[in-house]
């Protein structure tokens, strides 16, 4: 049975302890202040993904308190082909990044050091995203198209005061450009889409999980879908979502089947016959982290989507050729 957390209320309670569920919107309360663990344990980010069917943008903010990271990274995953990765690691960053504490009220989350400037803004229903790093330039636009979204609240079993607090917005459009000297790479809004993974807390040291997300179009009405297993204990709520026509279908647990080898298809479906889609991958996009008693790697796995998606109201949409991700990761930090 999952929880809809549909009243206000804290991420935690008095003794430190997650109110687990899920809702559709920051109904819950995060306050830094709250956590009752090392700060050291305490894990903060804002994620941010473009793409079209050729090429994919990465923005990160975000740390481990001992350690943080700042990155853009380019990609075409068509061809398989890295065009930029920038990446900074920050030692000890603790609380100095000043990441917000809500993702949906306006805020401005900006780095700006040793040459260094990355901006995330966010007013209303737009988002703009800006870096500027030695000579490369980047300015994206995003909007978004759908009131709903995906927020979970979980604990972990490994400890009471443990959690994960999360908050992934996709079905928004996204326009813009990256400039690197004379190359010049740019998003178009009618095949553009841009991704949101905000995610706070407190995680055991090993982890391991499945997530997928995407935007596209079926039927000629935007598509979006977040689907992912691993992040917690999830009997009270998964993070498994459907959106269609600007409206929220919440689904249950999901599996991910994968082959012996991460190029195979991957399959993703359900419990109850809702979702059964296959993804088909055209680029691997590994990336491994080695820094102290940091050890992450993850294959992001870029490529198309077909298969079968079933509303709340009974609704079977044909998926075709929606073209996303689906990750596998594993992560000791």
């Amino acid at each position: 049975m999952e929880k809809e957390l549909l009243k206000p209320g804290p991420v935690l309670d008095r003794q430190g302890r997650p109110n687990p569920g899920y809702s559709r919107k920051s109904t819950l309360v995060y306050e830094r202040r709250a956590i009752r663990a090392m700060p050291w344990r305490i894990k903060e980010w804002d994620f941010y993904q473009v793409s079209d069917k050729r090429l994919c943008l990465q923005f990160t903010i975000g740390h481990a308190a001992y350690a943080g990271q700042v990155s853009l990274m380019l990609f075409d995953f068509v061809k398989g082909e890295k065009l930029l990765d920038l990446s900074k690691i920050l030692a000890l960053p603790f609380g100095s990044l000043h990441m917000p504490e809500n993702t949906e009220c306006d805020h401005r989350l900006v780095y700006d050091r040793g040459g260094v400037f990355m901006s995330f803004e966010a007013k209303g229903k737009e988002r703009i995203l800006t870096c500027r790093w030695d000579q490369v330039e980047a300015s994206v636009r995003l909007v978004r198209k759908n009131p709903d979204s995906l927020v979970i609240n979980l604990p972990f079993d490994e400890s009471p005061h443990a959690f994960y607090y999360n908050h992934k917005i996709n079905c928004m459009t996204a326009e813009g450009c990256v400039k690197d000297g004379q190359r010049e790479w740019h998003f178009e809004k009618e095949c553009s889409f841009g991704i949101l993974d905000w995610g706070r807390g407190v995680w055991p040291f090993h982890n391991e999980w499945y997530w997928s997300n995407g935007t596209g179009y079926v039927d000629g009405e935007m598509f979006g879908f977040n689907l992912g297993c691993g992040f917690g204990n999830t009997d009270t709520a998964s993070e498994n979502m459907l959106f269609y026509q600007g409206k929220s279908h919440k689904l249950g647990k999901v599996e991910f089947i994968l082959g012996k080898e991460y190029m195979e298809p991957w399959h993703l479906k359900d419990r109850e016959g809702r979702l059964d889609l296959v993804l088909t991958p055209l680029y691997d996009r590994t990336t491994k982290t080695k820094l102290l008693w940091v050890d992450n790697c993850c294959h992001q796995m870029f490529g198309s989507f077909c298969g079968k998606a079933v509303l709340d109201d009974g609704t079977q949409l044909a998926v075709k050729d929606v073209i996303s991700f689906a990750e596998h990761a594993v992560n000791n930090w």
